[in-house]
């Protein structure tokens, strides 16, 4: 397919487990099938300037922000573009090496969702639960090692998948949502190169970054922005 969207991948190397100069170019390769030409960083001012680019995808471990690249993530997403968060990116408690005992609200309502916690890595069966949406139509069921994350979630997110795990059973895998202007796309898996590589999890990560940064696909109605997030719990131990 011929390259002509690019997205900016935004990692890091603090922690071990998602380490970005391995994991990144997992990300990069996993993206190429579908015409994205990505840059990958770990200096998060590039947040500041996303001018060039059609989405952003976070594999963060650590919130941490400044105002400045707060605002200039939020606004890129509010202003029309793609956001894709991956695995990690929805631990938004985890700051400068600390916990915080609530997420960081301003990502909490850009994602839609955050981490609470996790088993132990092992095998699981990811399926395809609504076959409707750009992303999911041409997706199937598939089994993955990976590390399934709990999540607290909002009600009124579009989940196009689910894990069947035997502690925590039903849980959310990837949706999509709005916000703004733009739209938003999150996938849970990914913890490690097994996740990453694993078809079905490319497959997945290559529909939703490709959605989320092409304005044209599916439809695209804005939500509004002063609507109150609803929240619930779904499986958390």
């Amino acid at each position: 397919m011929q390259t002509d969207k690019r997205a900016l991948i935004v990692g890091g190397n603090r922690f071990p487990f998602h380490r970005f100069e391995r994991m990144g170019p997992l990300l990069e390769d996993a993206l190429a099938p579908a015409g994205i030409e990505a840059e990958l960083t770990t200096d998060r001012d590039a947040l500041t300037d996303l001018d060039g680019y059609d989405v952003l995808v976070d594999y963060t471990t650590d919130s941490t922000l400044t105002d400045a690249q707060r605002e200039g993530l939020l606004s890129f997403v509010d202003a029309g573009n793609g956001y894709a968060g991956v695995h990690s990116a929805s631990d938004l408690t985890t700051v400068d090496g600390e916990n915080r005992d609530e997420p960081a609200p301003e990502l909490r309502e850009l994602i839609g969702g955050h981490f609470l916690t996790h088993p132990a890595q092992g095998a699981f069966d990811v399926n395809v639960v609504y076959s409707h949406h750009p992303v999911s139509a041409d997706l199937e069921d598939f089994r993955v090692w990976d590390e399934p994350y709990v999540l607290e979630c909002d009600d009124d997110l579009t989940v196009l998948a689910r894990m069947d795990h035997p502690e925590i059973e039903d849980m959310p895998v990837s949706w999509v949502k709005e916000y703004g202007d733009g739209r938003v796309f999150y996938c849970s898996l990914g913890h490690d190169r097994p996740a990453i590589t694993a078809d079905g999890t490319r497959a997945l990560l290559r529909n939703g970054v490709r959605w989320a940064a092409d304005s044209s696909a599916g439809d695209h109605r804005r939500r509004d922005a002063g609507a109150p997030a609803k929240r619930r719990a779904l499986g958390g131990r």
